[in-house]
């Protein structure tokens, strides 16, 4: 069977979910008959992604518990804080057949064998914001049941929004502060930017030009190039130049050093959150 064939279920209809379905369909890897998606109770949401990708829904006749035990491959797409119940209510309906894809930040392997059974080839998953325009950034993570075949249909399902990583699932906390939580950074050092162009006499819509595609440009390089950044920035920064006066005062405000912290306190987060869906876990059971 091919992935054109397949049942696909989104059990959480958030902006991910959605992200990850529209990668779907744009590259027509199954059609919107063959992919439905759920949430606990929000109907009004439910309605809007039928009304922009014409996908499956409890709308249209089936129940929740039907499309899972329909389902070939069922995303886990609910929030953190819901996912412990959530898992619960659906143990009894799945099947060693299908393909359990987490995108719960914080939920391990571990968690969905103890939730779900050890028996379920199971996949966790950090895809980033910028799936949403297909430029997203996903980590990887299999179980030993995972076939080969599934494995593919993971990567090609993730290839839809972007580029994906197979890695060791105790990558999975340091791939979140790197390109998990990576857009806001980038945002965050864009936003200072503007501020600054802003300052220095230049409109709103001027600035936010200038920036975008100066950081658009920079990545493009980093990409067409080969090089490291690294070896780009020593290119461009001529002695006694206005790089290089730039980046001497940024080193010495400190902007490495508080870098490297944000993202060893985001990669410490999210060790923390793990940590409080394995303690909700222990407490269920």
């Amino acid at each position: 069977m091919s992935i054109k064939d397949k049942k696909i279920v989104f059990y959480g209809a958030g902006e991910m979910a959605e992200a990850i379905a529209r990668g779907i369909l744009s590259q027509k890897l199954v059609s919107n008959k063959n992919l439905a998606m759920l949430n606990r109770n929000n109907e009004a949401r439910l309605h809007e992604l039928n009304d922009l990708y014409g996908v499956q829904t409890e709308m249209q006749g089936l129940s929740k518990l039907e499309y899972i035990k329909q389902a070939d491959i069922i995303f886990l797409a609910m929030k953190p804080k819901d996912a412990v119940e959530a898992l619960d209510a659906i143990e009894p309906y799945v099947k060693s057949h299908q393909l359990i894809i987490s995108v719960i930040a914080g939920l391990s392997i571990d968690s969905m064998e103890q939730l779900l059974g050890d028996d379920l080839p199971l996949v966790r998953s950090m895809p980033n914001t910028s799936s949403r325009i297909g430029y997203g950034v996903t980590g990887i993570s299999y179980s030993p049941l995972v076939s080969e075949e599934q494995r593919a249909i993971v990567e090609k399902i993730y290839q839809s929004i972007g580029i994906s990583l197979v890695i060791d699932e105790d990558q999975q906390d340091a791939i979140t502060s790197i390109s998990g939580s990576g857009p806001a950074y980038v945002y965050f050092i864009m936003e200072q930017m503007m501020n600054r162009a802003i300052e220095t006499g230049f409109s709103v819509d001027d600035a936010k030009k200038l920036v975008s595609q100066t950081v658009l440009g920079a990545a493009e390089m980093v990409i067409q190039s080969g090089e490291n950044p690294g070896e780009l920035r020593r290119k461009v920064t001529s002695p006694n130049g206005t790089t290089q006066a730039a980046i001497e005062k940024m080193t010495e405000m400190g902007l490495p050093k508080a870098i490297f912290s944000g993202m060893e306190s985001c990669e410490n987060r999210a060790k923390e959150i793990r940590s409080t869906v394995e303690e909700d876990l222990q407490i269920k059971v």
